[in-house]
């Protein structure tokens, strides 16, 4: 965790000149305050960058995100703040960590590995996937420039024909 607490510090400046949104999610609340107090920052400083949004995920598991949602969803049908006749797919997404965030529109997968491993289960249904075979510390800004470039050259069909 001290890697991850000097790493935002770091990173924040620069991703901040190029006008990028850090967004960390997951159950932060169980860290060490001060590793909370940093991603507090973090968020803080680049809440109103406009450009990428760089996703950091924190003691997150997809599968206990949906839990929770729906735990919060159903908290707020007995509260009478939402009737059950409400909750569809844009309920549903506004009780998730990303619920002020766009779906991801490319997600990179390093490592080798061909799975998501919980990751965003929800957000995911119609991201495009790049599979990496190098492990994240050495995936470098050319790799990213053909993953994106792998990316644009698909025809996205969100689920239609």
């Amino acid at each position: 965790m001290l890697l991850l607490k000097n790493y935002l510090n770091d990173i924040v400046s620069a991703v901040d000149t190029e006008n990028i949104k850090v967004k960390i999610f997951g159950h932060t609340e169980t860290l060490k305050e001060d590793l909370q107090e940093n991603i507090k920052k973090a968020m803080e400083k680049t809440k109103e960058n406009t450009g990428l949004i760089l996703g950091i995920a924190l003691n997150y598991g997809g599968r206990d995100e949906i839990a929770k949602a729906t735990k919060e969803i159903a908290e707020d049908v007995k509260k009478q703040k939402i009737n059950l006749e409400d909750i569809n797919e844009d309920l549903i997404a506004k009780y998730l960590y990303t619920k002020d965030e766009p779906d991801p529109d490319l997600l990179i997968r390093t490592s080798g590995e061909i799975r998501l491993s919980n990751f965003l289960p929800w957000q995911l249904a119609y991201t495009e996937f790049v599979f990496a075979e190098k492990y994240w510390p050495d995936f470098t800004e050319k790799d990213l420039e053909e993953a994106i470039e792998t990316y644009e050259k698909r025809d996205r069909k969100f689920g239609g024909k």
